[in-house]
């Protein structure tokens, strides 16, 4: 019967100390809901961004990305994004899809503009920068050889002989 007791007691703590880590977790995460206004940004590539992927201004997170979807007439990709409502944004702001570090997460980095009228929600950003595809640039820049032709027609840049005095 002892056993029993200390069982349940010990299961108990484990369950509440489970609780605790996953309470910290979640405080201490970005997982939470942004409160604020919506903007629509039309990217010609957003690989990397996903469903609550980071908006940043600044390298500060001002909001998230609440869906992607696909224009059917112009085949571009659409992010709605959610950013706080204390963060007033300029009207000609302009966003791209950046990478933290080589390999790292990639989020949209808003560069606020000089504009005296702000966004408001419902608005589109206009000025946006695709995605860089990191595979795509070492393969180019692999394949392209240096700048050599590759045809054997390199013209040999002549240097001059430092001895010649120009007469002959």
């Amino acid at each position: 019967m002892a056993n029993n007791v200390i069982e349940t007691v010990m299961g108990a703590v484990v369950l509440t100390v489970a609780g605790g880590f996953l309470y910290f977790a979640y405080s201490n995460s970005n997982v939470k809901k942004v409160d604020g206004y919506q903007l629509t940004a039309d990217f010609s590539n957003i690989s990397g961004i996903g469903l609550g992927s980071d908006v940043r201004v600044g390298g500060i997170k001002v909001g998230v990305i609440e869906s992607l979807t696909l224009d059917p007439e112009t085949y571009e990709a659409v992010a709605k994004m959610r950013i706080e409502k204390n963060v007033k944004l300029p009207k000609d702001s302009s966003a791209a899809v950046q990478s933290a570090g080589l390999l790292g997460e990639k989020f949209i980095a808003i560069t606020p503009g000089g504009d005296e009228a702000m966004l408001k929600t419902g608005d589109v950003i206009a000025y946006t920068q695709a995605s860089v595809n990191l595979e795509e640039m070492i393969g180019k820049f692999m394949f392209s050889g240096g700048g050599v032709s590759g045809n054997g027609d390199e013209k040999k840049e002549e240097t001059p002989d430092p001895f010649a005095t120009g007469i002959e």
